[in-house]
């Protein structure tokens, strides 16, 4: 796949335009980044924010079976039919801002075709990598193209903004396990409470992720999908490739929080161009996730002390995308009255 670099005329023109406007120069702050960045990405001076989608991929962890997490594996299935019905957080906000939710079973560990949702089961749920490695090369490579054909067909759509979110009981410890390894900061730095574990739990969770992480021989000699192979999830896999697909396409993808950017994390190990694309919508309340945009040297647009996933923050900040593109599209500049 071809991820071209930013056109540095489109990034000069956008900024010359933004210190032209009718305000103190820079005085729209993280604003202005922004409007610069979706210049980058689009390729567009004044690029069209509209007609976001929410694309939720889902997958369940063999990892559960180590209490690793507050809830059972089940809530992944049940929780699936709260977004069919509309009643999970990501649909109220996905309705605030116009957004349809588009939930992919890539891995989920029941059968559920009878739900009117995209059916691009890879496998039923990884294995628990704290015995054997979560899935073959074969399943990761599978899970990225379904986030691209899925990602590529809400492009095809029409969409012009796409959203990660993701449902997956046990996915913090995949995405911990995963910045741990790709980034090397020590594994008790990273691991949060998740769902809401305890203490107890948490102490848990960092000793079945060190030893794991031993187990599956994790050293920095492998490749990215070879990591994500022993210890990832499918879900994140699907999400890395529509962040890339995105990418390639010049369609901005809000990612949302910490296993999104685990996903992110993944897309720039595989194609490093893809790092001046991402867009973090928010910094989650778990540690890993300050740790993680410090390592790719991103900036979150929002902070909120979220830990919810399903694409809640990126949702959230959809608007100021909105707003950014408003801004070079329709503010006055000084020219335009009379100075």
């Amino acid at each position: 796949m071809t991820i071209q670099a930013f056109n540095e005329e489109v990034i000069t023109e956008a900024s010359n335009h933004l210190n032209q406007l009718t305000k103190p120069v820079g005085s729209l702050g993280r604003l202005e980044q922004l409007a610069i960045q979706l210049a980058g990405i689009t390729g567009e001076m004044r690029p069209t924010i509209e007609k976001p989608a929410i694309i939720v991929a889902a997958a369940d962890h063999g990892i559960v079976e180590e209490g690793v997490s507050a809830y059972p594996q089940a809530v992944t299935a049940l929780m699936v039919d709260n977004f069919v019905k509309g009643g999970a957080a990501i649909n109220v906000f996905g309705r605030q801002i116009g957004a349809p939710v588009y939930v992919v079973d890539v891995g989920i560990n029941a059968n559920l075709e009878h739900q009117p949702i995209e059916h691009q089961k890879v496998k039923y749920g990884t294995n628990n990598f704290y015995k054997e490695d979560a899935m073959s090369e074969k399943d990761v490579e599978a899970a990225i193209e379904v986030g691209r054909l899925i990602a590529s067909k809400r492009i095809s759509e029409g969409h012009k903004v796409l959203i990660t979110g993701e449902m997956g009981i046990g996915n913090t410890t995949s995405s911990s396990a995963l910045i741990a390894a790709f980034t090397g900061i020590d594994v008790e730095k990273v691991v949060g409470t998740g769902t809401g574990i305890d203490q107890t739990g948490k102490q848990r969770k960092i000793t079945i992720i060190k030893e794991s992480l031993h187990k599956r021989g994790i050293t920095n000699t492998l490749s990215p999908i070879q990591v994500v192979a022993k210890i990832g999830g499918l879900e994140i896999a699907a999400l890395t490739g529509v962040i890339l697909e995105g990418a390639e396409k010049k369609i901005p993808v809000i990612i949302d929080g910490l296993i999104s950017s685990a996903a992110a994390l993944v897309a720039s190990e595989l194609v490093p161009e893809v790092r001046p694309y991402l867009l973090i919508a928010h910094q989650s309340a778990e540690p890993g996730h300050h740790l993680l945009l410090n390592y790719l040297g991103v900036s979150p647009l929002l902070h909120l002390n979220l830990r919810l996933g399903e694409g809640t923050g990126a949702a959230l900040a959809y608007p100021l995308l909105e707003a950014a593109s408003r801004v070079m599209k329709e503010m006055a500049t000084f020219k335009d009255i009379g100075l």
